[in-house]
């Protein structure tokens, strides 16, 4: 089983080195690591082909304009060849060595068809702070009506799913990532597994946790995917995960 993992960046030339030295750490190395760049201007490309020979072929890349992260992650799939799909994020790591290990041996041994687990967020500043854990252990698809969603940066599945189910749809300007696992998951129902290991470390100050406006255009995405997937919901129940998160 061969895992394609897909990293998109833009001016990540501060963080992407962590990420790169996190993937070559990794116990399981039948990987195909790819790229896209979205035309940095910084040193970005200079890091991504300092570290191209590390992977001693199994590295692919691109760097050119794009519309965003989620036609970046798209361009990705487009390319990957491996049994098995994943994202990490320029400025994400693997939280331990045994990471992708797990994922194999998980989709391996059990009838399913994509994992998922927990991830957390760190200080931009001081990545020894944990500011947040982000538990999937308590999902189910049918708490997505309340807006709730695995961990996304967690979240691995065979690239058949991408092929009959579809990709990320770019209309959403933050939360295609929770539309993308609606479909797959709550309307075409494919099979995954909780993992109850930590997956990713994660920087603060993503396109999700930057503030109110964020978590305002997250509530406009919610109910739109929602609609556009013939999932009852409305915005007083999607309240309820916020009810939920103070708690």
């Amino acid at each position: 089983m061969k895992i394609t993992i897909i990293t998109s960046t833009f001016n990540s030339g501060a963080t992407v080195e962590d990420t790169f030295k996190s993937i070559l750490s990794q116990t399981f190395k039948n990987i195909e690591y790819v790229v896209v760049d979205g035309g940095s201007r910084d040193n970005t490309v200079e890091i991504i082909k300092r570290y191209e020979p590390k992977f001693c072929g199994r590295m692919r890349w691109i760097s050119e304009r794009d519309n965003g992260v989620y036609d970046a992650m798209n361009k990705g799939i487009c390319m990957a060849t491996g049994d098995v799909i994943g994202f990490l994020n320029s400025d994400d790591y693997y939280t331990s060595t045994d990471c992708l290990q797990t994922i194999v041996d998980t989709l391996e041994k059990e009838d399913v068809d994509a994992t998922y687990g927990n991830v957390h967020y760190v200080n931009a500043g001081n990545p020894q702070k944990m500011v947040r854990f982000y538990s999937s252990k308590h999902f189910r698809p049918s708490l997505m009506r309340l807006g709730f969603m695995p961990a996304h940066p967690s979240f691995y599945c065979k690239r058949w799913v991408y092929e009959k189910y579809g990709i990320f749809d770019t209309e959403y300007r933050i939360a295609s990532d929770f539309e993308l696992l609606l479909r797959f998951l709550f309307v075409n129902k494919v099979k995954a597994k909780f993992i109850a290991k930590d997956f990713v470390t994660m920087r603060t100050g993503g396109l999700s946790n930057s503030g109110l406006r964020s978590h305002q255009q997250i509530m406009k995405d919610h109910q739109k995917a929602l609609k556009v997937n013939k999932v009852y919901s409305n915005f007083f129940i999607l309240c309820l995960r916020y009810i939920y998160k103070t708690y």
